[in-house]
């Protein structure tokens, strides 16, 4: 299975004492995580929680950037 392109449940997980997370082997696996690697966290609003490797950040900021640009388009063609 490809994590990029299909989404999975992989189980639940309990917040610990100190605040943590354990995230479960089959997704570790799915995900290729290391031990120690940064990863970041994202708020996704309705109380949902999104992580994802930081190596990752800049491939995440230029697709913002296509759909801000995307938006961008629209909006100027609608002001018209």
């Amino acid at each position: 299975m490809n994590p990029h392109t299909n989404p999975a449940f992989y189980g639940t997980t309990t917040l610990g004492e100190k605040g943590q997370v354990v995230i479960p082997a089959e997704a570790r696996i799915a995900m290729k995580l290391k031990k120690k690697e940064k990863l970041l966290v994202f708020s996704m609003g309705f109380g949902m929680l999104a992580f994802a490797k930081l190596e990752h950040l800049a491939k995440f900021e230029q697709h913002m950037m296509q759909r801000l640009a995307a938006i961008r388009k629209v909006a100027k063609s609608v002001k018209k």
